[in-house]
């Protein structure tokens, strides 16, 4: 975690397990129309993550960014901060494998399932907005499936 933090945050693997863990129990949307419902999903409360870093009263938006190339995607901090929002390591039970984000993968379940960025390897807090890979392709800045956000 780092960026306009008081503190700059780094984990090793167990180190990111001993930090208290939260269950959600949520919806998840994607894009393409599809929605898989009632999952359980445990992790590390990104509340809890953000008020050990120190949030700067400038930052107003999180970018996650990946192990994948570079990628990145772009959240309104107040999203970040949402009570259901964590950082999973288990999908209903189970250890998230590398197909689907493993082994830590955001998850924001009221957004679209691509703003839950994959195979995370670090927090940013911005200033800023600042748009990640899809949606410099197209995909709506916000991504709210209540809202049918789906296309810029």
């Amino acid at each position: 975690m780092f960026g306009l933090v008081e503190k700059e945050l780094t984990f090793n693997w167990e180190e990111f397990q001993a930090l208290p863990r939260v269950k959600v129990f949520a919806d998840f949307h994607c894009v393409t129309q599809w929605s898989r419902l009632g999952n359980l999903w445990e992790g590390v409360s990104t509340k809890y993550l953000l008020e050990q870093a120190g949030v700067l009263p400038e930052a107003k938006y999180v970018v996650c960014h990946g192990f994948d190339n570079g990628w990145t995607t772009n959240l309104p901090l107040e999203e970040f901060l949402s009570d259901d929002a964590l950082l999973a390591d288990t999908h209903d039970g189970m250890e998230i494998n590398a197909d689907h984000g493993g082994p830590v993968r955001g998850m924001v379940p009221k957004l679209y399932a691509w703003k839950s960025a994959k195979w995370i390897k670090a927090i940013e807090l911005a200033a800023t907005d600042q748009p990640g890979y899809w949606e410099q392709n197209g995909y709506h800045n916000l991504g709210d499936p209540w809202r049918e956000q789906r296309f810029g």
